[in-house]
């Protein structure tokens, strides 16, 4: 069994006033929805079989919600992330908070960019990065030689502006993606399979994930992206996924998975779904 157990805040100060990637629009966040949208995730995850050790949020940080961007953690063990500088507050809280947990908590060297488990997946012995929006190649490289992953380098499609050029984020200063964290474009199904968006990712990057002598699930691109498919928690036995992915959904039912698919509305806002809001522990 993966994911056995997970860390949650919450959506109490959910907002949008730092626009840090293309999801975050002109619709007006409902806090209050959000909230019972993250309750209801968490119920979820304890239907499955999983721990959940639940936080309070960190103070005044709109994605404070989305701990899977806090760290990546293996064997007792984290390395810390850097977020975006709208997101700076939390790093500090996260870091004692995994503390308090008796997790060995650790810094990636000079200052790489590294968003976290939002960016790296863990799926046996591999380690799945994405780089070039929220997490440098070289912050991915340290964290599998730290944890003895094989590394798996991966680079999303870039969102593109009116020009067809790369769009830089005027809030992060950084190149933008639709898929500006890998968890948006690839997920773990157990310690053998992956299920992908084959057109979230660059030609090289497709090659490389068609090589792996892992099973593989192809996600489509409109599931991907209109219903957030890859953004999921599962078990191996179970997954907790989205309730607007019926292919990708009917493909893991036949693999014999268990479905669970709330509906979320308000935290797909901010960019995030149901494996942003969780970072697993265990």
């Amino acid at each position: 069994m993966i994911n056995q157990r997970v860390l949650v805040s919450g959506a109490d100060d959910f907002a949008d006033d730092f626009k840090i990637n293309p999801y975050y629009g002109d619709k007006k966040i409902d806090v209050a929805r959000a909230k019972a949208e993250h309750a209801e995730i968490v119920e979820c995850f304890k239907e499955a079989g999983i721990e959940v050790v639940e936080v309070a949020p960190p103070d005044g940080c709109q994605d404070g919600v989305y701990t899977a961007n806090w760290a990546i953690v293996k064997n007792g063990e984290a390395v810390m992330s850097r977020l975006p500088e709208a997101r700076k507050a939390e790093e500090l809280y996260a870091r004692d908070v995994l503390e308090k947990l008796e997790i060995k908590t650790e810094l990636v060297p000079d200052s790489y960019l590294y968003s976290g488990q939002g960016d790296s997946l863990i799926c046996g012995d591999y380690l799945f990065a994405g780089s070039g929006y929220r997490s440098d190649g070289a912050a991915q490289k340290f964290v599998a030689e730290k944890f003895g992953l094989k590394l798996v380098q991966l680079h999303a499609v870039p969102q593109l502006d009116k020009e067809g050029r790369e769009y830089v984020n005027p809030t992060t200063n950084h190149a933008d993606s639709f898929f500006y964290d890998l968890d948006l474009a690839l997920a773990v199904i157990d310690e053998n399979c992956i299920a992908y968006c084959p057109e979230a990712f660059d030609e090289i990057s497709q090659i490389k994930l068609a090589e792996l002598p892992i099973e593989k699930i192809i996600v489509d691109l409109e599931e991907a992206t209109q219903g957030f498919a890859c953004n999921l928690v599962s078990t191996g036995a179970t997954a907790i996924m989205s309730a607007h992915a019926p292919k990708f959904q009917a493909a893991l039912e036949k693999r014999g998975l268990k479905t669970i698919t709330p509906e979320i509305e308000e935290l797909k806002k901010g960019g995030g779904y149901i494996r942003c809001i969780s970072l697993t522990i265990s």
